[in-house]
């Protein structure tokens, strides 16, 4: 199998468990949550989408330039979402945490900043990444400042990046945090999962 290998991280508020088909009735029913496919600025599946979205990440897996993940809820045991490490580079020890989205309910909660914890423990401190991007459009004004808020910087924008589902053109922001600067972020991560929620 390809790098990196399959795992399943565990944290107090979220479980990410290697995506299959068998998550694709409570992923269609999660993406109600919301109607998050209707979001110009996002490519998230549709419900009627949802079991091709399963098949392409799980086909992007198999090529070694994708490991998909369902998101789950702890205490309900049902999964919230997808996320992934995606675009890859296992010779340079590089992997982008995206296509990320979860439902409306547990948006803004600890789930997400734990999730991102996890993604970046594993990538940092056991696949000894040298950087982990994260790529979002310059309109997802939540998403950017979400990942600004990870500790993650700003490398820059590309212009007419791609082509998105609705035919307008893409402008990229890219961030990243590099090997040099993981003690920091999770100092700065697990002090804000400690913090009492108002």
């Amino acid at each position: 199998m390809s790098w990196p290998d399959e795992i399943t991280l565990s944290g107090e508020h979220v479980r990410l468990e290697p995506l299959t088909p068998a998550h694709h009735d409570a992923l269609v029913e999660a993406v109600r949550d919301g109607e998050l496919w209707r979001l110009w600025y996002t490519n998230i599946p549709s419900p009627e989408g949802m079991a091709a979205e399963i098949d392409r990440r799980l086909g992007l897996r198999e090529k070694g330039s994708m490991l998909p993940f369902a998101v789950i809820e702890p205490a309900s045991g049902r999964p919230v979402g997808m996320t992934t490490y995606m675009n890859i580079d296992a010779a340079s020890r590089r992997v982008e945490i995206g296509s990320t989205w979860y439902r409306k309910a547990v948006q803004r909660s600890p789930l997400n900043t734990e999730a991102k914890f996890l993604l970046l423990r594993h990538a940092f401190e056991t696949l000894d990444c040298i950087a982990v991007e994260f790529r979002t459009h310059f309109f997802n004004h939540a998403s950017r400042r979400a990942i600004e808020r990870l500790g993650a910087k700003l490398d820059g924008v590309l212009r007419n990046h791609i082509r998105s589902p609705d035919g307008t053109l893409r402008d990229t922001c890219v961030y990243s945090i590099i090997a040099g600067e993981w003690p920091a972020v999770r100092s700065h991560l697990t002090f804000q999962m400690q913090k009492p929620r108002a």
